[in-house]
C-alpha cells in the first residue's frame, strides 16, 4: 500500500511539475498583439489571458516535449484514428498520448488514497483501465462522428443539387454547401470545405473526393464518391444523379429507422420478463397466495 501511494504521488507530481515548467509564457510581442486586438474581441467571449492559459496547444506542450524524447513525430496510426474522429491539429496526437499517461496516474493516485485494503490489486486495475480509457473514448467519438456524417449527407446532397441546378459548378456548389451547413451539420461542412481546400492546394478532384470517402468511412459516402467519379468520367448530368442518389439515401435512412422501430418489441422483452412481470405477479398473485395459505392454516387447525 505504501509503495502504491508513493508511486502514484511521484508520478502525479512529475507530471504536474513538467506541465508547469513547460507551460507557454507570453512574450512582449504576444502582449502587444493582445493589446492591439483587445478592442475587437467580442464581449461574450472568454478573456484572452484565460483562453491562452487553457488552450489545447498549451496543454499539449509538456506532452510534446516528453514525446520527442522517444520519437520525432507522433504515431501515424494514432494520427489517422484522430483524423477519423475529426481531430486534425498536430497537438491532438500529443494530448491523446499524454492522456495515456495522465489518466492512469490520476486513477492510480485516487485508488492509493481511497482504498486501504487490496490496494495493489485495485491500483493495477485502475492503471489498466486508465490506459485503455482514451482508446475507448476515441472509438466512441469516431463512431458518433461517422453517424452524424451519415445522417447529414442527404441534406447536403439536396442542397448541392439545388446549387448545381441554379447554375453553380461542382466546386463552387461544394463551397456554398459547406458554408451553409456550418451551423446545422458542422461535420459535413468541415469535410466539404476540406475537399475544396485540397483541390485548391493542387490535389485532383477524384483524389480529394476519395480522401473524403476514406475519412467518412461509411458505405453511403463511398457510393456517393463512386457516383461522382463515374458522372465526371462519362459526362452525365450531375444534378440529376445527385437528386436520385439523395432520394436513395433518404429511403435507406427511413428503412433503417423502421428497422430500429421494429426491433423495439424484441428489446422490450428482457425488461418485461425481469422487472415488470415479477412485480405484476407479486401484486396480482401475492394476495391470492396469502389468502390460500391462511385458508389452509385455518382448515388444518
Amino acid at each position: 500500500m505504501i509503495l502504491a501511494i508513493i508511486f502514484g504521488l511521484s508520478l502525479f507530481t512529475a507530471l504536474a511539475i513538467s506541465f508547469v515548467l513547460l507551460m507557454r509564457r507570453s512574450s512582449e510581442q504576444g502582449a502587444l498583439l493582445e493589446e492591439v486586438t483587445r478592442p475587437v474581441q467580442g464581449a461574450g467571449h472568454v478573456p484572452a489571458a484565460w483562453r491562452s492559459a487553457v488552450s489545447a496547444d498549451t496543454i499539449a506542450k509538456p506532452f510534446t516535449a516528453f514525446r520527442r524524447f522517444f520519437a520525432a513525430e507522433p504515431d501515424p496510426e494514432i494520427v489517422r484514428r484522430l483524423l477519423l474522429a475529426g481531430y486534425r491539429k498536430p497537438y491532438h496526437a500529443d494530448i491523446f498520448l499524454g492522456s495515456r499517461l495522465a489518466v492512469p496516474a490520476c486513477l492510480g493516485l485516487a485508488v492509493a488514497l481511497l482504498f486501504s485494503e487490496n490496494t495493489i490489486i485495485f491500483f493495477l486495475i485502475a492503471v489498466v483501465i486508465g490506459f485503455f480509457a482514451p482508446d475507448f473514448w476515441l472509438a466512441h467519438a469516431t463512431n458518433k462522428r461517422r453517424e452524424r456524417l451519415r445522417l447529414s449527407l442527404p441534406d447536403g446532397l439536396d442542397l448541392l443539387s439545388i446549387c448545381l441546378e441554379a447554375g453553380l459548378g461542382l466546386d463552387q456548389g461544394v463551397v456554398r454547401v459547406g458554408q451553409e451547413l456550418h451551423v446545422s451539420h458542422p461535420e459535413l461542412s468541415e469535410e466539404l470545405l476540406l475537399v475544396n481546400f485540397e483541390q485548391r492546394a493542387g490535389v485532383q478532384r477524384n483524389a480529394a473526393w476519395q480522401s473524403f470517402a476514406t475519412r467518412a468511412n461509411f458505405e453511403s459516402a463511398r457510393s456517393f464518391v463512386a457516383m461522382l467519379i463515374q458522372t465526371d468520367r462519362f459526362g452525365t448530368p450531375i444534378a440529376k444523379s445527385l437528386g436520385a442518389f439523395s432520394d436513395a439515401l433518404r429511403t435507406q435512412r427511413r428503412q433503417k429507422a423502421e428497422e430500429m422501430a421494429a426491433k423495439t418489441t424484441i428489446k422490450l422483452v428482457p425488461p418485461l420478463v425481469f422487472f415488470i412481470f415479477p412485480s405484476m405477479g407479486v401484486v396480482v398473485v401475492g394476495p391470492a397466495v396469502i389468502a390460500v395459505g391462511d385458508f389452509f392454516a385455518h382448515f388444518l387447525k
